[in-house]
Order: C-alpha cells, then sequence, then structure tokens
C-alpha cells in the first residue's frame, strides 16, 4: 500500500526542487516587476487624472471671477455716471432738472390711457390678485397660469 505522508513529501519535494530551479525563480522576479511597474503605471495616471480636473475646475472659478469683476468695474462706473446720478437724485429726493415741472398722476387716469384695457378692469383685477388664498392655493393656481401659459394679471380668482 501507498502510504499517504510519502505522497505528500514527494509532492511537496517536487515543489521545492521547480522553486530551486533560476528560471522558475527568474519568471516569478520578472512577474514580480511587471506588476509593480503597471501599478506604479496606473498610479501616476490617477494622479495626473486628478491634478488635470482640479487644474480644470479652478480655470472655471478663475474665469467667473474675472467676469464677476469686470461687472463689477461696470456697475461702478454706472455709478460714477451723470446719468445715475440724476436717477437717483429724481428717485430718491424727487428733485427735477432746472425747468422742468413734476407732474403727478393718478392712477385711474395713467391705466385709462394704456391700450386695449380700461383701468377700471386692470384695477379690479389686481385687487382680486391681493386675495388672502393660503399659500399652497397661491402656488397651485400659479402652476396652472405657467403651464397653462397664462399671464398672472390675466386670471381671475
Amino acid at each position: 500500500m501507498i502510504n499517504l505522508e510519502s505522497l505528500k513529501n514527494r509532492d511537496f519535494g517536487l515543489l521545492v526542487d521547480e522553486l530551486r530551479d533560476v528560471r522558475t525563480l527568474g519568471l516569478i522576479a520578472f512577474g514580480i516587476i511587471v506588476l509593480l511597474v503597471s501599478w506604479s503605471g496606473v498610479k501616476a495616471i490617477q494622479t495626473n487624472y486628478q491634478l488635470q480636473k482640479q487644474i480644470s475646475q479652478l480655470q472655471q472659478e478663475n474665469e467667473v471671477q474675472k467676469l464677476k469683476n469686470s461687472n463689477q468695474q461696470l456697475k461702478n462706473e454706472y455709478y460714477k455716471s451723470s446719468q445715475y446720478l440724476e436717477l437717483s437724485a429724481r428717485q430718491n429726493f424727487g428733485l427735477a432738472a432746472p425747468g422742468e415741472k413734476i407732474l403727478i398722476v393718478p392712477k385711474e387716469v395713467a391705466l385709462a390711457h394704456v391700450s386695449g384695457v380700461k383701468a377700471v378692469d386692470v384695477i379690479s383685477a389686481v385687487e382680486k390678485r391681493a386675495d388672502n388664498h393660503p399659500f399652497y392655493q397661491k402656488n397651485w393656481q400659479a402652476w396652472l397660469d405657467f403651464f397653462l401659459h397664462r399671464s398672472p394679471a390675466a386670471t381671475v380668482r
């Protein structure tokens, strides 16, 4: 009969003999080196991708900030202009240019000269819009107006 212990020792002995062979050791070393180089390359590619993504994001943020700065410069120039100063003086202080007269027109008279709409209709529509419905009902009606392409002033509730 064959002893199991002797079979186990033979298989182990063959494996040890194969591992002592120079060609097998060389293949194992070559495989390990290939895996390490591949892993290093993958990590380098991943790092480059992450850095490129950060660079792109920072460039976009930089462009947005440049646009905000240019917009603010335009606003500052407008605020320095005589046109803005005159408009601000008219709105805030009720001032007018020399020789100019200010006329106060009642709402009904001004709305009577609007084409195609009677002043009473507009005033009643505005008053009806100022109703005391709950928020959810106003929200629902606003969505209906939006989807049915109705102007909010034209709807009567």
